[in-house]
């Protein structure tokens, strides 16, 4: 009996670069990008295979709304006639939207170039179809201002923060329910309008308000008297 023999083929081979696993961190960058972007694909096909005939329409039509922030512009209207109050809060609100809206479609969109999902591969029925944007899909312009808006409004304003933060959710699920988005871009959308409407919270901290540019501009109008040759004012 024989000892069985070891080709050169059959035979281990060291790793290299000392034992690590090939690859550096770019080629493990995008496995998982690889990976994130397979699951939202997934996400996408599983809530356009699943039939809720009762939500398409209002959903489609929630979408439609959405277009330009509509909604969050009548809502800040609205709250601006009703008080002192909500009318900075609808101020901030607003700002916050066009802080949101700047950042995705000049910034993300440009960057990322993500191409629109293929809603007819998906076989989105048509009871939830709303036009197909030309831009690109990344990050979801209309989540991204919905969620600023409702975050801003409901900093200066705690009471509306919980229906304005609903309606700002469905709206980000209805650009998915409609067939235009991927969860992925709705989810980068809340994201950035959290962020922008940090951003528009802090700069309207920042700039005084014309009650105390007023006071600062009469501190500056008093008159001075010279005691003892200095300047008292």
């Amino acid at each position: 009996m024989t000892d069985p023999t070891t080709t050169d083929a059959d035979a281990p081979r060291p790793l290299p670069s000392g034992g690590k696993p090939t690859g550096g961190p770019g080629r493990l960058l995008g496995a998982v990008l690889g990976d994130l972007r397979a699951v939202d694909g997934a996400l996408y096909a599983a809530v356009a295979a699943t039939p809720t005939p009762t939500l398409d329409r209002t959903l489609r039509h929630l979408s439609h709304a959405a277009d330009h922030s509509k909604i969050s512009f009548g809502i800040a209207a609205a709250l601006a006639l009703a008080g002192k109050r909500p009318r900075r809060a609808a101020i901030a609100g607003v700002g916050a939207i066009a802080v949101a809206s700047a950042s995705a479609n000049l910034l993300g969109k440009r960057l990322v170039r993500r191409a629109r999902p293929d809603r007819e591969a998906a076989r989105v029925t048509v009871d939830r179809h709303v036009p197909m944007p030309t831009s690109a899909s990344f990050p979801s312009g209309h989540t991204a201002s919905a969620v600023a808006f409702a975050t801003a409004v409901g900093v200066v304003l705690p009471p509306a923060a919980v229906p304005l933060g609903a309606l700002a959710s469905a709206v980000g699920y209805s650009r998915v329910h409609t067939g235009v988005h991927y969860p992925g871009d709705v989810a980068a959308g809340a994201v950035l309008g959290i962020a922008s409407a940090a951003a528009a919270l802090a700069a309207a901290a920042a700039t005084p308000s014309a009650r105390t540019q007023a006071l600062l501009a009469a501190a500056r109008s008093w008159p001075r008297i010279r005691i003892g040759g200095l300047v008292r004012g």
